[in-house]
């Protein structure tokens, strides 16, 4: 317990800054409300990647069991899809809550993973994120996109423009690019690299900042059957799957702690605006976040110390 709050602690009250200055403190400060679009996209495009880069160019990837941690990261995504189609004649809620459902439970936020991970772990659970990252991403960016142009009927974009879009997320090419100057012995040349590592150390603070800015206290009230269901699922259900997969798969020691940590982290913002983009129900989607979000200030301490 020591050593959990001291690592957790700081990133809920950046998430609660960040709500702050969202409701009351952006007029004191001279902020209007569209600097939290900039900033997101500047963390999302430039302060992240930059980071991501930098952590996985230098990290030592050799002694990881990244094949068997990349299983226990998916298959419980799939399990859960499964589950949640199996019973969606059960869920008393339309189709396009359904899929905000559906994204609640399986898309992972990053900013708040690589946080926990770093703060308890350290540059070990900074790298075996990085990798959850470039496996669950664009995963669950294909399967989100596919399952809800399919479900709601919105145009199917096909396998061009799916691989256009993974092709071109910055997200996935920094980790991509970082695994490579990785591979080959390279890493990181001078100057560019301190220069990337000063960007990057912006990256989790604003992005927290962020998460707190996008909380929106007002769709609580869109449906609390599909709230409760995809928080009780994303923040026990999937993490609980994950445990049992690392142990069907032989994932031990600090890289099962972050499989399970990175499972159990609230569901990803970017949920609400693909919700908008193919007519999922996006004020559902809106409450999904933002109860994760708090409820992950109490889940998250649980998980890690069961996990000591």
């Amino acid at each position: 317990m020591s050593s959990v709050l001291p690592a957790l602690g700081p990133i809920f009250l950046i998430i609660l800054l960040g709500a702050l200055l969202r409701r009351g403190l952006m007029a004191h400060l001279g902020l209007t409300n569209g600097f939290w679009d900039a900033a997101e996209r500047l963390t999302y495009f430039i302060l992240f990647p930059a980071m991501l880069l930098t952590r996985t160019a230098t990290a030592s990837i050799g002694d990881l069991q990244v094949v068997p941690m990349a299983a226990a990261l998916t298959a419980p995504i799939l399990l859960m899809i499964g589950g949640l189609l199996v019973m969606r004649e059960r869920i008393p809620i339309d189709t396009p809550g359904f899929t905000s459902i559906l994204q609640g439970t399986i898309r992972p936020n990053i900013y708040v993973a690589l946080a926990a991970a770093g703060g308890l772990y350290g540059a070990a659970g900074n790298t075996l994120v990085a990798i959850a990252i470039g496996v669950v991403v664009p995963f669950v960016n294909v399967l989100c996109v596919v399952l809800l142009t399919r479900l709601i009927g919105t145009a199917d974009p096909g396998p061009r423009a799916l691989a256009k879009a993974l092709a071109s997320n910055p997200i996935i090419l920094s980790v991509c690019a970082g695994l490579v100057l990785n591979a080959l012995g390279i890493g990181l040349p001078p100057v560019i690299g301190p220069t990337l590592d000063i960007i990057g150390k912006a990256a989790l603070p604003l992005g927290l900042l962020c998460v707190g800015a996008g909380l929106n206290f007002s769709a609580l009230k869109a449906g609390r059957t599909g709230i409760v269901l995809a928080t009780l699922l994303k923040l026990l259900g999937l993490p609980l799957l994950a445990a049992l997969a690392c142990l069907a798969f032989g994932v031990e020691g600090v890289t099962a702690k972050v499989t399970i940590l990175f499972s159990a982290a609230p569901a990803a913002a970017s949920s609400y605006i693909l919700a908008r983009q193919l007519g999922g129900d996006h004020q559902l989607m809106a409450g999904i976040l933002t109860v994760q979000v708090i409820a992950a200030a109490a889940t998250l301490p649980l998980i890690v110390m069961a996990l000591l």
